[in-house]
C-alpha cells in the first residue's frame, strides 16, 4: 500500500503591528530597525537591530508619526530625522 502524499503549505511568519496589535503575515507588514545610525526602514526584513512592525494602515502610520508607541516599542527616543524617514517611508 502506497500512501498519498498532500501537498505541504508553507509556514507564514506572523508578527504584530506594534500600533494596533493586530498579528498579520509578515510580508504584509512593514519593519522598522534600531541601528546605530537611529531608525531605519528594512525593506528586506533582515537588517540587524531591534525590530518592530508597522501594518499599512493609515491610522496606524499616523498614530506612529504622532505619538511615542513606536518609540517605546524599539526602546529609543525618536527624533526630527527619525519621524521625516517614518513619512518618506509611509505606504
Amino acid at each position: 500500500m502506497s500512501e498519498q502524499r498532500l501537498p505541504r503549505h508553507r509556514h507564514a511568519p506572523q508578527r504584530t503591528c506594534a500600533i494596533c496589535g493586530q498579528k498579520r503575515d509578515k510580508r504584509e507588514l512593514t519593519r522598522v530597525v534600531r541601528t546605530a545610525e537611529g531608525l531605519q526602514v528594512d525593506p528586506t526584513g533582515k537588517a540587524e537591530g531591534r525590530g518592530t512592525y508597522l501594518c499599512q494602515q493609515d491610522a496606524c502610520w499616523e498614530h506612529a508619526l504622532k505619538s511615542q508607541a513606536l518609540g517605546k516599542a524599539l526602546r529609543m527616543t525618536l527624533n526630527d530625522e527619525d519621524y521625516e524617514r517614518l513619512q518618506q517611508a509611509r505606504p
